[in-house]
Order: structure tokens, then C-alpha cells, then sequence
């Protein structure tokens, strides 16, 4: 009786791809997860120090809709210095409930019915039903392991068409740990002055790039701070997940729709989470980001340990160069992406996230987050090169 009361549009958008396999294996004795992307680090002790005093001080109030001011002229001063962007506090920087509630309030900003958001994949299971939520059509862009898992100018170039409202670049990726380098930006940013199309500039991993490796916002190359919202969070760099405190910055025109959006939808974000999030950047400029820095590095050691057991097995792993991802291919097993998961989960205790989680050219891929202790890395990978000699000596020759 109810299908005349629901939204059909919605009802239509399948549930979260990645939550299904985590969800069994935690009801399995000695199962092991590499599904959920969430650090297994706790947040710094002097983050979470600031947000009990301030709940001790009383401060358990609501804050402005933008968020503390404070905070705002962190922020500002975070992506000035960081990433060489600049943005006024007052009017072009906003906190939100989370990286993912700035994704979807900059798109039901900026998207309605007919629009077309090109979205390139495999990449964040929320991209496109946060467009069909704001009314618009998902466009995938295919992009590949022989690429590196780049978007390149010459497929976004035939993706777009008169509907074309925004493209989403969302680098460092999830799920493939694929970054996008400075020129590989320059060539994309040519098509945006042609086009004249805005970018939902995802840096949610912008902290966590490796080899030497430094990311390049978006806005920061030339003609393009006009075209971008850059949105970005605490959640992956300062181990702040629960925190729910991300940011968005852009052009006032912009900022004011979804700031409108976040008034009337949400009011604002916990204060407790925006005192912890200003505690992270204050301390972090004062000590060059360490907190930051080691994770980075540890995250850095375990990235070379699942390529190289991934490879040794015999499958073929792209090296990410960013976020804590491996998205190695399991072609060579025979069996789908979901297949392959299914079988390592209940024979091997396993959990890892079918590539198709993220997009039809996530086929023939895993998704393992390295975000999990070496001991628990170590054993995963014993495990599944068992399975796939087990797999493969089932494969007729």
C-alpha cells in the first residue's frame, strides 16, 4: 500500500554496495574486514582532549549556520598554505555535517531535472545517487588500470553534451588509489574553459598521497577557482570518521544556495566535532601536521605490503599513489568481482568489496582497504593466496 507514497526514483537506487560484506563478517568469529574505508587509528589524544574540555566548559550550544568562525579562519588559513587556494571565511567557506553532506547539498545547489553530472568511475558509491537525489542523471567516464585510473581530457571531452552541469573529480580515488598529477589537471582544466562546466573537486584524501607524490587542488590552476567547489573533511587524514566535520569552499553564488540547503536541512554541525576539527588544524600548522604525517607514513608501509602480496599471488595490481585503497584486478581467477568476494568471505573469512560496488567498470576488480594493522594485513593476504590457488586449480587448463 505504501508504493504510492514513495518516491520511486529513490526507492530505485540500490542500497550501499560497500556496508553488505562488512555487515556478514562481523557476525564471523576471526574474520578479518578490509572493506570499510575508516582508519583503525583513534583520534589524536589532544583533538579529543578539546572537545571534552569544551563539553566541560558548557560549550553545547548550536553554532552559526556557516559554523565557528574559528573554525572557518582555520580552514582558510589550511587551504591557503596547503594547497595554495584562497577563499574568504566569511562568504566562501562553510562546515558541514561530514564531507558527504557538502557533496550533496552542492549538488541539489547546483543540479535539477534534465541536468547531467559526469561522474568517472569506478569511484564513491555516493556520487551518482546524490545526483539522482537532487534530481539529475549520473553520467559514468570509464577510466582504467592502463591509465592509471586517471580521467583523461579526451574522455571527458566525449561525456559531455548540452545537459552537461558539473563534473565530479574526485582524486586521490576511491576505490583505486589512482591521483591525478599536475598536468594530468591542466588537461582537464582545458576542457573546463571550453565547456564552461563546474567541478565538484572531492580531496577528502588529499592528505594521504605517496612516492613523493603532493596533491594539486583544482582550484589552484589558473581560470579554475571560478569553476570549482572543493570539498574536504576530517574524517581520513586527521581520523576524526565519527566526528562527522567536513568543509566546502567555492564561489559565494554558489556557498549561499547550500548554505541555504544546511539552514533549513540540518542547522549546523556539532560544535563538539567543529571544536575537535579546529583543535586538528591549530596544532597540525604548529607542528607541521605530525599527527598526519604518521599516519600517512604507516598507511604508506602497509600500501607496499598488499601490492606486493597481491602481485606475488599472481593478480595484477595497479600501485595506488593515494588515499588507503588497493583495487587489485581478479580476472585472471575467472570469477566475477562478486563472486570472487563472496567465496573468500564465507570460505576464508575475508571481507573485501566487489569492484562493481563503485561503478560497471569496477568488474573484475577488488576493493581492499589497507586502513587495518599489519598483523591483520599479513594474515588477509595468506588467506587469499590460498583461495586464489585454490580457484585457479579448479580453472580447466
Amino acid at each position: 500500500m505504501y508504493d504510492k507514497f514513495i518516491n520511486q526514483a529513490i526507492a530505485a537506487v540500490p542500497p550501499s554496495g560497500i556496508r553488505r560484506f562488512f555487515d556478514i563478517a562481523a557476525t564471523m568469529k576471526d574474520a578479518i574486514s578490509l572493506g570499510v574505508g575508516e582508519p583503525d587509528f583513534v583520534t589524536p589524544y589532544h583533538i579529543r582532549n578539546a572537545a571534552i574540555n569544551s563539553i566541560i566548559d558548557g560549550e553545547t550550544q548550536y553554532t552559526g549556520n556557516r559554523g565557528l568562525p574559528q573554525l572557518l579562519e582555520e580552514i582558510a588559513y589550511y587551504m591557503a598554505t596547503r594547497f595554495d587556494v584562497k577563499y574568504d571565511p566569511r562568504k566562501e567557506i562553510m562546515v558541514t555535517v561530514g564531507a558527504s553532506e557538502a557533496i550533496d547539498i552542492a549538488l541539489r545547489a547546483m543540479v535539477g531535472p534534465g541536468d547531467e553530472v559526469l561522474v568517472p568511475e569506478p569511484s564513491y558509491v555516493s556520487y551518482s545517487p546524490s545526483v539522482i537525489f537532487a534530481g539529475g542523471t549520473p553520467v559514468g567516464i570509464e577510466t582504467r588500470a592502463e591509465d592509471e585510473f586517471r580521467l583523461t581530457p579526451e574522455a571527458l571531452r566525449k561525456a559531455i553534451t548540452p545537459r552537461t552541469k558539473c563534473l565530479i573529480l574526485p582524486y586521490p580515488n576511491n576505490p583505486t588509489g589512482g591521483i591525478m598529477e599536475k598536468e594530468d589537471l591542466e588537461a582537464i582544466a582545458e576542457v573546463i574553459r571550453e565547456k564552461q562546466i563546474m567541478v565538484l573537486n572531492d580531496e577528502i584524501y588529499a592528505e594521504l598521497t605517496y612516492g613523493g607524490k603532493t596533491h594539486v587542488s583544482f582550484a589552484s590552476l589558473p581560470g579554475m577557482w571560478d569553476y570549482t567547489i572543493t570539498l574536504n573533511g576530517f574524517s581520513k587524514a586527521f581520523a576524526m570518521t565519527g566526528w562527522r566535520v567536513g568543509f566546502a569552499c567555492g564561489p559565494e553564488a554558489i556557498l549561499s544556495v547550500m548554505l541555504k540547503i544546511h539552514q533549513y536541512g540540518i542547522m549546523c554541525a556539532s560544535r563538539m566535532g567543529q571544536v575537535a576539527a579546529l583543535e586538528a588544524l591549530q596544532n597540525g600548522r604548529m607542528n607541521d601536521y605530525e599527527d598526519v604525517r604518521k599516519m600517512r607514513e604507516s598507511y604508506d608501509r602497509r600500501r607496499r605490503l598488499m601490492v606486493e602480496g597481491f602481485r606475488a599471488m599472481g593478480l595484477d595490481c595497479f600501485e595506488p599513489r593515494g588515499a588507503f585503497y588497493v583495487f587489485p584486478s581478479i580476472k585472471s581467477t575467472g570469477l566475477s568481482s562478486e563472486e570472487f568476494c563472496a567465496r573468500l568471505l564465507m570460505e576464508h573469512k575475508i571481507a573485501c568489496v566487489p569492484g562493481t560496488a563503485f561503478g560497471a567498470s569496477g568488474e573484475g576488480h577488488i576493493r581492499c582497504s589497507y586502513a587495518t594493522s599489519i598483523d591483520k594485513l599479513s594474515i588477509a593476504l595468506e588467506r587469499m593466496e590460498v583461495f586464489v590457488k585454490s580457484v585457479r586449480s579448479g580453472l580447466p587448463d
